[in-house]
Protein backbone atom coordinates (compact mmCIF):
# COMPACT_ATOMS: atom_id res chain seq x y z
CA UNK A 1 0.00 0.00 0.00
CA UNK A 2 1.28 3.24 -1.15
CA UNK A 3 2.41 5.97 1.67
CA UNK A 4 0.09 8.29 2.98
CA UNK A 5 0.92 11.73 1.98
CA UNK A 6 -0.07 15.15 3.79
CA UNK A 7 -2.56 18.09 1.95
CA UNK A 8 0.48 19.97 2.36
CA UNK A 9 2.82 17.59 0.71
CA UNK A 10 0.38 17.50 -2.25
CA UNK A 11 -0.48 21.23 -2.80
CA UNK A 12 3.90 21.78 -2.50
CA UNK A 13 3.75 18.81 -5.39
CA UNK A 14 1.22 20.86 -7.59
CA UNK A 15 2.76 23.92 -7.10
CA UNK A 16 6.29 22.87 -7.97
CA UNK A 17 5.65 20.61 -10.25
CA UNK A 18 3.18 23.28 -12.48
CA UNK A 19 5.36 25.84 -12.37
CA UNK A 20 8.45 23.95 -13.60
CA UNK A 21 6.05 22.70 -16.38
CA UNK A 22 5.08 26.18 -17.50
CA UNK A 23 8.70 27.83 -16.94
CA UNK A 24 10.26 25.17 -18.87
CA UNK A 25 7.84 24.53 -21.57
CA UNK A 26 7.05 28.16 -22.06
CA UNK A 27 10.33 29.71 -21.31
CA UNK A 28 11.88 27.41 -24.32
CA UNK A 29 9.57 28.94 -26.92
CA UNK A 30 10.67 32.18 -25.42
CA UNK A 31 14.20 31.33 -25.62
CA UNK A 32 14.03 29.44 -29.14
CA UNK A 33 12.10 31.67 -31.12
CA UNK A 34 9.45 28.74 -31.19
CA UNK A 35 11.21 26.22 -32.20
CA UNK A 36 8.74 23.64 -32.61
CA UNK A 37 10.54 20.51 -31.99
CA UNK A 38 12.79 22.04 -29.46
CA UNK A 39 9.46 23.53 -27.03
CA UNK A 40 7.36 20.31 -27.38
CA UNK A 41 9.74 18.09 -26.19
CA UNK A 42 10.51 20.60 -23.06
CA UNK A 43 6.92 20.65 -22.07
CA UNK A 44 6.86 16.68 -22.64
CA UNK A 45 10.12 16.28 -21.40
CA UNK A 46 9.31 18.31 -18.24
CA UNK A 47 6.47 16.65 -17.33
CA UNK A 48 7.99 12.92 -17.94
CA UNK A 49 10.58 14.14 -14.86
CA UNK A 50 7.44 16.11 -12.97
CA UNK A 51 5.73 12.89 -13.30
CA UNK A 52 8.49 10.44 -12.11
CA UNK A 53 9.83 13.22 -8.75
CA UNK A 54 5.83 13.92 -7.18
CA UNK A 55 3.91 11.14 -8.78
CA UNK A 56 3.70 8.96 -5.75
CA UNK A 57 2.75 12.21 -3.92
CA UNK A 58 0.20 14.01 -5.46
CA UNK A 59 -0.58 12.03 -9.13
CA UNK A 60 1.69 14.76 -10.57
CA UNK A 61 -1.41 16.03 -12.27
CA UNK A 62 -0.26 19.75 -13.39
CA UNK A 63 -3.10 20.23 -14.99
CA UNK A 64 -6.72 21.30 -13.82
CA UNK A 65 -8.27 19.36 -17.01
CA UNK A 66 -6.35 16.54 -15.81
CA UNK A 67 -7.59 16.49 -12.11
CA UNK A 68 -10.96 17.02 -13.26
CA UNK A 69 -10.64 13.83 -15.47
CA UNK A 70 -9.37 12.14 -12.55
CA UNK A 71 -12.56 12.61 -10.79
CA UNK A 72 -14.56 11.92 -13.29
CA UNK A 73 -13.60 8.12 -14.05
CA UNK A 74 -13.37 7.69 -10.33
CA UNK A 75 -9.91 8.28 -9.38
CA UNK A 76 -9.81 10.86 -7.09
CA UNK A 77 -12.96 12.88 -4.98
CA UNK A 78 -14.29 15.93 -6.23
CA UNK A 79 -13.52 17.41 -2.57
CA UNK A 80 -9.74 17.46 -3.52
CA UNK A 81 -10.11 18.76 -7.01
CA UNK A 82 -10.27 22.84 -6.34
CA UNK A 83 -7.45 22.13 -3.77
CA UNK A 84 -5.27 20.74 -6.64
CA UNK A 85 -6.80 23.41 -9.25
CA UNK A 86 -5.99 26.20 -6.83
CA UNK A 87 -2.49 24.79 -6.75
CA UNK A 88 -2.11 24.52 -10.25
CA UNK A 89 -2.81 28.13 -10.88
CA UNK A 90 -0.53 29.63 -8.10
CA UNK A 91 2.02 27.28 -9.65
CA UNK A 92 1.02 28.71 -13.70
CA UNK A 93 1.56 32.19 -12.33
CA UNK A 94 4.82 32.39 -10.57
CA UNK A 95 6.12 30.79 -13.27
CA UNK A 96 4.29 33.21 -15.70
CA UNK A 97 5.78 35.90 -13.74
CA UNK A 98 8.84 34.93 -13.32
CA UNK A 99 8.93 34.25 -17.07
CA UNK A 100 7.70 38.00 -17.44
CA UNK A 101 10.70 39.28 -15.64
CA UNK A 102 13.20 37.30 -16.98
CA UNK A 103 12.50 38.36 -20.27
CA UNK A 104 13.32 42.08 -19.41
CA UNK A 105 16.80 41.16 -19.60
CA UNK A 106 16.73 41.43 -23.58
CA UNK A 107 17.45 44.77 -24.54
CA UNK A 108 14.43 45.99 -26.28
CA UNK A 109 12.21 43.18 -25.31
CA UNK A 110 8.72 43.74 -25.79
CA UNK A 111 6.03 41.23 -24.62
CA UNK A 112 3.33 42.93 -25.80
CA UNK A 113 4.86 42.81 -29.25
CA UNK A 114 7.08 39.60 -28.99
CA UNK A 115 4.82 37.44 -26.91
CA UNK A 116 5.21 35.23 -24.09
CA UNK A 117 4.38 31.80 -25.08
CA UNK A 118 0.68 32.57 -24.85
CA UNK A 119 -1.88 30.67 -26.53
CA UNK A 120 -4.13 32.56 -28.98
CA UNK A 121 -6.22 31.94 -32.24
CA UNK A 122 -7.86 34.19 -34.93
CA UNK A 123 -6.70 37.57 -35.67
CA UNK A 124 -5.20 38.61 -32.25
CA UNK A 125 -3.51 34.94 -32.60
CA UNK A 126 -2.29 32.22 -34.98
CA UNK A 127 -5.23 33.22 -37.55
CA UNK A 128 -6.55 29.86 -36.82
CA UNK A 129 -10.75 30.29 -36.45
CA UNK A 130 -11.89 30.02 -33.22
CA UNK A 131 -14.14 26.86 -33.68
CA UNK A 132 -11.30 24.75 -35.26
CA UNK A 133 -9.09 26.33 -31.85
CA UNK A 134 -11.90 24.54 -29.72
CA UNK A 135 -12.18 21.78 -31.23
CA UNK A 136 -8.49 21.04 -31.77
CA UNK A 137 -8.12 21.87 -28.26
CA UNK A 138 -11.28 19.05 -26.83
CA UNK A 139 -9.83 16.68 -29.06
CA UNK A 140 -6.13 16.96 -27.46
CA UNK A 141 -6.87 17.02 -24.53
CA UNK A 142 -9.26 14.30 -24.52
CA UNK A 143 -6.60 12.29 -25.86
CA UNK A 144 -4.12 13.42 -23.17
CA UNK A 145 -6.13 12.32 -20.41
CA UNK A 146 -7.12 9.13 -22.25
CA UNK A 147 -3.28 8.22 -22.51
CA UNK A 148 -3.26 9.14 -18.81
CA UNK A 149 -5.69 7.22 -17.52
CA UNK A 150 -4.96 4.02 -18.97
CA UNK A 151 -1.35 4.04 -17.83
CA UNK A 152 -1.72 4.99 -14.62
CA UNK A 153 -4.84 1.87 -14.16
CA UNK A 154 -4.19 -0.58 -11.87
CA UNK A 155 -4.17 -3.20 -14.37
CA UNK A 156 -1.10 -1.88 -16.73
CA UNK A 157 1.48 -4.40 -16.35
CA UNK A 158 4.24 -2.11 -16.88
CA UNK A 159 4.00 1.12 -14.08
CA UNK A 160 6.96 2.34 -14.12
CA UNK A 161 6.90 3.31 -18.06
CA UNK A 162 4.05 5.44 -16.79
CA UNK A 163 5.27 8.69 -16.63
CA UNK A 164 7.83 8.35 -19.86
CA UNK A 165 4.13 7.34 -21.80
CA UNK A 166 2.32 10.83 -20.50
CA UNK A 167 5.74 12.96 -21.43
CA UNK A 168 6.05 11.41 -25.10
CA UNK A 169 2.17 12.11 -25.17
CA UNK A 170 2.08 15.66 -24.69
CA UNK A 171 5.15 15.78 -26.87
CA UNK A 172 3.05 14.50 -29.23
CA UNK A 173 0.36 17.09 -28.73
CA UNK A 174 2.51 19.65 -29.02
CA UNK A 175 3.81 18.73 -32.60
CA UNK A 176 0.49 18.52 -33.79
CA UNK A 177 -0.93 21.82 -32.48
CA UNK A 178 2.04 24.69 -31.85
CA UNK A 179 1.20 26.11 -35.29
CA UNK A 180 -2.92 26.18 -34.57
CA UNK A 181 -2.95 27.44 -30.79
CA UNK A 182 0.42 27.23 -29.30
CA UNK A 183 -0.84 24.17 -27.35
CA UNK A 184 -2.57 24.56 -24.58
CA UNK A 185 -4.79 21.47 -23.18
CA UNK A 186 -4.07 23.03 -19.69
CA UNK A 187 -6.18 26.00 -18.46
CA UNK A 188 -2.85 26.38 -15.78
CA UNK A 189 -0.26 26.50 -18.56
CA UNK A 190 -2.82 29.35 -20.53
CA UNK A 191 -3.48 31.35 -17.56
CA UNK A 192 0.60 31.32 -15.94
CA UNK A 193 1.37 33.51 -19.03
CA UNK A 194 -1.66 34.60 -20.73
CA UNK A 195 -2.38 37.83 -17.82
CA UNK A 196 0.93 38.55 -17.82
CA UNK A 197 1.13 38.91 -22.02
CA UNK A 198 -1.20 41.52 -22.87
CA UNK A 199 -5.09 42.41 -23.40
CA UNK A 200 -5.42 40.32 -26.11
CA UNK A 201 -4.09 37.24 -24.56
CA UNK A 202 -6.50 37.60 -21.77
CA UNK A 203 -9.60 38.12 -23.86
CA UNK A 204 -8.65 34.77 -25.48
CA UNK A 205 -8.02 32.85 -22.72
CA UNK A 206 -11.89 31.61 -21.93
CA UNK A 207 -11.26 29.20 -24.60
CA UNK A 208 -8.27 27.59 -23.00
CA UNK A 209 -10.20 27.05 -20.15
CA UNK A 210 -13.32 25.50 -21.95
CA UNK A 211 -11.59 23.44 -24.74
CA UNK A 212 -9.68 21.47 -22.25
CA UNK A 213 -11.95 20.89 -19.35
CA UNK A 214 -14.25 19.66 -21.81
CA UNK A 215 -12.19 17.19 -23.54
CA UNK A 216 -11.01 16.05 -20.06
CA UNK A 217 -14.84 15.47 -19.03
CA UNK A 218 -15.37 13.22 -22.40
CA UNK A 219 -12.13 11.24 -21.61
CA UNK A 220 -12.59 11.08 -17.53
CA UNK A 221 -16.51 10.06 -18.62
CA UNK A 222 -15.94 7.26 -21.03
CA UNK A 223 -12.54 5.84 -19.90
CA UNK A 224 -14.47 3.91 -17.52
CA UNK A 225 -17.40 2.77 -19.57
CA UNK A 226 -15.10 1.17 -22.75
CA UNK A 227 -12.66 0.14 -20.30
CA UNK A 228 -14.06 -0.42 -17.13
CA UNK A 229 -12.26 0.32 -13.48
CA UNK A 230 -8.95 -1.32 -11.82
CA UNK A 231 -9.34 -0.85 -8.16
CA UNK A 232 -13.28 0.82 -7.11
CA UNK A 233 -14.00 4.11 -7.16
CA UNK A 234 -13.04 6.37 -4.80
CA UNK A 235 -16.02 7.88 -2.78
CA UNK A 236 -17.35 10.99 -3.40
CA UNK A 237 -15.75 11.05 -7.20
CA UNK A 238 -17.36 10.20 -10.55
CA UNK A 239 -20.41 8.53 -11.14
CA UNK A 240 -21.58 5.09 -9.80
CA UNK A 241 -19.41 2.53 -11.23
CA UNK A 242 -19.25 -1.39 -10.99
CA UNK A 243 -17.28 -3.30 -8.91
CA UNK A 244 -13.84 -3.55 -10.04
CA UNK A 245 -12.42 -5.92 -12.13
CA UNK A 246 -9.62 -8.22 -11.65
CA UNK A 247 -6.02 -6.70 -13.25
CA UNK A 248 -2.47 -8.57 -14.36
CA UNK A 249 -0.24 -7.08 -11.54
CA UNK A 250 0.32 -5.09 -8.07
CA UNK A 251 0.35 -1.41 -8.67
CA UNK A 252 2.96 0.09 -8.07
CA UNK A 253 3.42 4.06 -5.84
CA UNK A 254 2.26 6.51 -8.37
CA UNK A 255 -1.18 3.99 -9.73
CA UNK A 256 -2.19 4.09 -6.25
CA UNK A 257 -2.08 7.75 -5.94
CA UNK A 258 -3.72 8.03 -8.84
CA UNK A 259 -6.36 5.32 -7.91
CA UNK A 260 -7.50 6.24 -4.11
CA UNK A 261 -8.86 4.73 -1.88
CA UNK A 262 -10.48 7.04 0.00
CA UNK A 263 -8.13 9.68 1.94
CA UNK A 264 -9.70 10.68 5.35
CA UNK A 265 -8.84 14.14 6.37
CA UNK A 266 -5.59 13.73 8.16
CA UNK A 267 -4.48 11.93 5.33
CA UNK A 268 -4.26 8.79 7.04
CA UNK A 269 -5.93 5.53 4.55
CA UNK A 270 -9.22 4.53 5.46
CA UNK A 271 -10.35 0.54 5.44
CA UNK A 272 -10.82 -0.65 2.23
CA UNK A 273 -13.80 -3.10 1.04
CA UNK A 274 -12.59 -6.22 -0.19
CA UNK A 275 -12.58 -6.61 -4.36
CA UNK A 276 -13.86 -10.28 -5.41
CA UNK A 277 -14.23 -11.39 -8.51
CA UNK A 278 -14.46 -14.59 -10.70
CA UNK A 279 -12.77 -16.68 -7.44
CA UNK A 280 -10.13 -14.12 -6.76
CA UNK A 281 -9.94 -11.45 -4.19
CA UNK A 282 -7.51 -8.23 -4.14
CA UNK A 283 -4.79 -8.26 -1.06
CA UNK A 284 -4.63 -4.76 -0.28
CA UNK A 285 -1.41 -5.59 2.25
CA UNK A 286 0.33 -7.80 -0.62
CA UNK A 287 -0.84 -5.96 -3.69
CA UNK A 288 -1.74 -9.04 -5.54
CA UNK A 289 -4.57 -11.10 -5.88
CA UNK A 290 -5.12 -14.48 -4.45
CA UNK A 291 -7.59 -17.27 -4.46
CA UNK A 292 -10.62 -16.18 -2.45
CA UNK A 293 -10.21 -19.74 -0.27
CA UNK A 294 -7.65 -18.26 1.15
CA UNK A 295 -9.28 -15.58 3.10
CA UNK A 296 -11.49 -17.44 3.98
CA UNK A 297 -11.77 -18.55 7.87
CA UNK A 298 -10.98 -22.01 8.70
CA UNK A 299 -13.65 -24.06 10.95
CA UNK A 300 -13.84 -23.71 14.52
CA UNK A 301 -11.38 -27.13 16.29
CA UNK A 302 -13.97 -28.91 17.92
CA UNK A 303 -10.95 -29.76 20.20
CA UNK A 304 -9.83 -26.52 20.67
CA UNK A 305 -9.51 -24.83 24.78
CA UNK A 306 -12.70 -23.39 25.81
CA UNK A 307 -14.72 -25.14 23.48
CA UNK A 308 -17.85 -26.22 25.44
CA UNK A 309 -18.71 -29.37 22.76
CA UNK A 310 -15.29 -30.53 24.36
CA UNK A 311 -16.37 -31.76 27.95
CA UNK A 312 -12.70 -32.79 28.84
CA UNK A 313 -12.06 -29.22 28.50
CA UNK A 314 -11.68 -27.77 32.30
CA UNK A 315 -12.30 -24.46 30.39
CA UNK A 316 -15.31 -25.04 29.20
CA UNK A 317 -18.87 -23.29 30.22
CA UNK A 318 -20.96 -25.51 32.88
Amino acid sequence: MADSTTTAQKIAAEVIGTFTLVFFGCGTAIMSGVDYVGTALAFGLTVLCGAYAFGRISGAHFNPAVSVGAALSGRMAWREVPLYVGSQLVGGLVAGLTLFILVRGFDGYDVGTDGLAQNGFGDDGTGYAVWAAFLLELILTAVFVWVILAVTDVRNEHPALAPAAIGLALTMVHLASITATGTSVNPARSIGVGVFAGSDAVIQLWLFILAPLAGAAIAGTTYPMLFGHGSDPVPGSGLRRPAAAPGYGAPDQFQQEWNQQAASGTGTLVAQEPIIQDGWQWDHDAQEWKPLEQFQQPPADPAAPGDPANPADPTAPH
